[in-house]
């Protein structure tokens, strides 16, 4: 059984596709990619461990982050908002965001 952490998608496009959709939505809404940390990669060069496609974008929206601070200054801690994009066993791409309201 996998624990949800947030909100989720698959989609029957590329990997790529995703990214560039997700980007897109990201964009569309005020938000902008400040990181991405493509994870396979990564492990890969550290560990030389082979993993799946997966990239963690980590997402801003200056207005939003700014009122958000403003309030608590502790919220700092769940930013950049991250948003992964990863290819599941089937071939699919898989887009997750935190659950806002949890």
């Amino acid at each position: 059984m996998t624990q949800e952490y947030g909100l989720k998608t698959t989609l029957d496009v590329a990997y790529e596709t995703a990214i560039e959709l997700a980007t897109s939505a990201l964009k569309a809404e005020g938000f902008g990619v400040l990181t991405e940390i493509d994870v396979k990669a990564t492990l890969k060069k550290k560990l030389d461990i082979d993993f799946r496609r997966y990239i963690i974008l980590g997402a801003c929206n200056p207005n939003l982050a700014h009122q958000a601070l403003q309030t608590e200054l502790e919220l700092g801690l769940l930013l950049p908002c991250n948003v992964i994009v990863y290819e599941n066993d089937e071939g699919q791409s898989v887009v997750s965001i935190v659950d806002p309201i949890m």
